[in-house]
């Protein structure tokens, strides 16, 4: 399922406008966004959870040219599912 299908879905069901149904679902999703950068877990009953993960600082190898580059900590948002 796309953004555009889940949009369409919801307009469907509770008798939006696209549009209208088009700014909820972004909304929804930026909500997610900006709660999981801020470091705060978003967790949804029955469905799964959206968290900020660090990841360790490691060392990985070119595979063109051999050489070795070191890759800085950085965060990932992962999603557990709760299915």
């Amino acid at each position: 399922m796309t953004r555009k299908d889940l949009i369409n879905r919801v307009a469907e069901k509770f008798g939006l406008k696209k549009k209208e149904a088009e700014s909820i679902v972004k909304f929804i999703f930026q909500e997610i966004a900006k709660t999981v950068k801020k470091g705060e877990r978003v967790s949804i009953q029955g469905f799964g959870a959206f968290e900020l993960k660090e990841l360790k600082e490691r060392k990985i190898r070119n595979p063109r040219t051999g050489e070795v580059v070191e890759v800085p900590v950085r965060k990932k948002v992962i999603f557990v599912s709760r299915l």
